[in-house]
C-alpha cells in the first residue's frame, strides 16, 4: 500500500504528447497541444468526508493521512506529479462547440497498482484551468457528493464507469446558479477525486480532427491503442479498434438502460472510448417509467438526452468520432459500416438484457414483439421502474386475480390506474405469466437471473438532496449509509431504501430535475 503524498506518479501521457508547459492558467485557445500544465488553486480548509475503501484497496492505496487530505484538496503536489487539464473539443446538444477541454478537472499523474495497472488520478473542483472560459473551475459540495457516491453506485450495479476514491470539503464557499435562472448563491466548495485508467473522449480525437493535426490524430489513436487495446494488431488496427469502440458503447447503453439510468449530458465531449460512463452531472435514475424523462433543464423543451433516446444519441456520437477518423483511411466505407452495426449489436444486447430482467430462458424471435408489448405497457402505467421489477419478480402463482394482481403491485404505483391503463396492465401480466411458464429453465433459475439483473436499491435524486442538506449541516450519517447501501443494490439489507420517490420531491429543486451545473 502506498499513500497519496509519496507515491511515484507516472506520466506517460504528459511525456508521450505536445502540451503547453507554461503553468498560465488564462482562458484561451491552445492549438498544436493535447494538454496544458495547470496548478491546483488551494484551498482553506481540505477535510475529508468520503473515501472508497474497496477501491483503495483494489488501486493499492492507504487510508488518507494529513497530507494525503492535502493533495485531496489540491494544497500539495508531489514531486512527481505533473498536473494538466486536457484540451478536447465536441458536439453540445447536437451542435459543434469547438475547443472545450478540462474546465474544472485536473489530472494530477498516473498510480501504478500493486498488480500493474495504472489508473489517472484527477481532481474536479481544483481550480482555474486555460479551459475554464469564464468559469472558476471549482466544484460545489453538492456537485461533488452526487459524482462521488453515483461513480461507485453504478460501480456496484455493474455498469462501466469511472471511479471516485476520494472527496473533501475545501472550506471555501464558492458561487453557482443551481438552474441558470439569474439566482445565484453562495454553496460549499468541494472536490472529488475521481480515477480512471483513462478520461479519454471521443472529443479528445475531434478536437485534433478539427484543427487538421493528422499527426497527432495518428499517434493519439495509436497510443490509445497500445496502452487499452493491445490485444489489437496489424495493419487493420485502427478499424477494429472503433469497431470495439462501438461495441463497448452499445453494451455502455444497454447497462445504463437496465437500470434506469438518465445520463443527461451525452455530448460528445462527455463520452469515453473505453465505454465507461464518465462526467456525472445532471443525471438520475428513472423513479416513474417515462422514456421521455430528461433530469437536466438545459435539455429542454427539445429533450434529445432523454432517457428512451439515450441509444439512438450514442449511434450519433459515434458517427462524431467516426467523421474525426476519416483523415486515417483512404476511404469512408469501413468507418461507415463499423458505424452501422451499432444498430444491430445494441438491439441484439437489449432484447438480453430485457430477457434476462424478465427472467427469460432464452430470448426466442416471438418474445420481441412481447417485451415491446411489455414496454409500451410500462410506458402507459408508468411504474416505479426498480420496485415495479422486484415485485414482479416476487409475483406468485397463488397470485390469480386481477384485484390480487393490482394490489401486489401497488407499490409501485404513483398514481391509480385508469380503467385503460388497469386493462393493459393485467393483459402484460397475463403475457408474462404465460411466458414464464414456457421456460426450458426452472423458476429458480428464473428469478436469480431476475435478481441478477434487476437491482433493489438505486441512487435516487431525492436521497442524494437529503444526504447532501445533511452534510451541509455538519451531519453525515445518510450520506454514509447510502454509500454503504450502494455497495449492496441487489441485496434486501437496506430496505429503507425500497420506496418509490415521495410527492414533495416532484417539483423539489435538485430533486427532480438540474442543470449541467448540478
Amino acid at each position: 500500500m502506498d499513500s497519496l503524498s509519496s507515491k511515484k506518479y507516472n506520466k506517460d501521457f504528459v511525456d508521450s504528447f505536445n502540451g503547453d508547459h507554461s503553468g498560465d492558467l488564462t482562458s484561451r485557445q491552445t492549438p498544436g497541444v493535447l494538454y496544458s500544465k495547470a496548478l491546483p488553486t488551494a484551498v482553506k480548509n481540505p477535510q475529508l468526508i468520503g473515501w472508497s475503501d474497496d477501491l483503495a484497496d483494489q488501486l493499492g492505496v492507504e487510508v488518507p493521512s494529513e497530507d494525503d487530505v492535502k493533495v485531496l484538496g489540491g494544497n500539495f503536489v508531489t514531486p512527481t506529479m505533473y498536473p494538466y487539464a486536457a484540451c478536447y473539443a465536441g458536439h453540445q446538444f447536437g451542435n459543434w462547440a469547438g475547443q472545450l477541454g478540462d474546465g474544472r478537472a485536473i489530472t494530477l499523474g498516473e498510480w501504478l497498482t500493486p498488480k500493474g495497472e495504472i489508473w489517472e488520478f484527477q481532481l474536479k473542483g481544483a481550480g482555474q484551468t486555460p479551459y475554464s472560459r469564464r468559469a472558476d473551475g471549482r466544484a460545489v459540495l453538492r456537485s461533488s457528493v452526487r459524482e462521488f457516491l453515483m461513480s461507485e453506485a453504478m460501480h456496484y450495479l455493474r455498469v462501466p464507469t469511472t471511479r471516485a476514491l476520494g472527496l473533501v470539503t475545501t472550506g471555501d464557499m464558492v458561487m453557482r446558479d443551481m438552474f441558470y435562472n439569474g439566482n445565484p448563491q453562495y454553496e460549499p466548495g468541494a472536490i472529488v477525486m475521481r480515477v480512471s485508467p483513462s478520461f479519454l473522449r471521443f472529443g479528445n480525437f475531434e478536437m485534433l480532427a478539427a484543427r487538421k493535426d493528422i499527426a497527432n490524430l495518428t499517434k493519439l489513436v495509436n497510443w490509445t491503442i497500445d496502452r487499452y487495446y493491445p490485444h489489437i494488431t496489424g495493419e487493420d488496427r485502427v478499424i477494429r479498434w472503433f469497431k470495439e469502440v462501438v461495441e463497448k458503447t452499445a453494451q455502455l447503453i444497454v447497462e445504463w438502460l437496465r437500470v434506469g439510468f438518465v445520463h443527461g449530458v451525452m455530448n460528445t465531449d462527455n463520452m469515453s472510448v473505453l465505454g465507461l460512463t464518465i462526467d456525472y452531472g445532471p443525471y438520475s435514475f428513472l423513479d416513474n417509467y417515462d422514456p421521455e424523462f430528461t433530469p437536466n433543464t438545459t435539455d429542454l423543451p427539445g429533450r434529445r438526452y432523454a432517457f428512451g433516446n439515450q441509444s439512438s444519441v450514442a449511434y450519433w456520437n459515434l458517427g462524431c468520432l467516426a467523421n474525426a477518423l476519416v483523415p486515417l483511411f483512404e476511404t469512408t466505407a469501413p468507418l461507415v459500416e463499423a458505424v452501422e452495426s451499432y444498430q444491430n449489436m445494441f438491439w441484439q444486447k437489449y432484447y438480453v438484457m430485457m430477457g434476462n430482467k424478465l427472467g427469460l430462458d432464452e430470448v426466442r424471435d416471438s418474445d420481441l414483439n412481447f417485451i415491446n408489448q411489455f414496454e409500451q405497457m410500462l410506458s402507459t402505467v408508468e411504474p416505479d421502474m426498480t420496485i415495479f421489477y422486484q415485485l414482479l419478480s416476487e409475483l406468485t402463482s397463488d397470485k390469480i386475480t386481477d384485484e390480487d394482481i393490482v394490489i401486489h403491485f401497488k407499490e409501485a404505483f404513483y398514481k391509480d390506474l385508469s380503467l385503460d391503463a388497469r386493462a393493459i396492465f393485467l393483459q402484460s401480466m397475463k403475457a408474462w405469466r404465460e411466458r414464464i411458464n414456457s421456460n426450458r429453465i426452472s423458476k429458480e433459475e428464473s428469478l436469480k437471473k431476475m435478481s441478477e439483473t434487476n437491482p433493489r436499491y438505486i441512487l435516487r435524486n431525492y436521497l442524494l438532496h437529503k444526504a447532501i442538506e445533511e452534510l451541509e449541516r455538519g451531519e453525515n450519517q445518510l450520506f454514509l449509509r447510502l454509500q454503504l447501501a450502494m455497495k449492496n443494490p441487489y441485496s434486501r439489507n437496506f430496505d429503507e431504501f425500497f420506496m418509490k420517490r415521495p410527492e414533495w420531491a416532484t417539483q423539489k429543486a435538485g430533486c427532480s430535475m438540474l442543470s449541467c451545473s448540478s
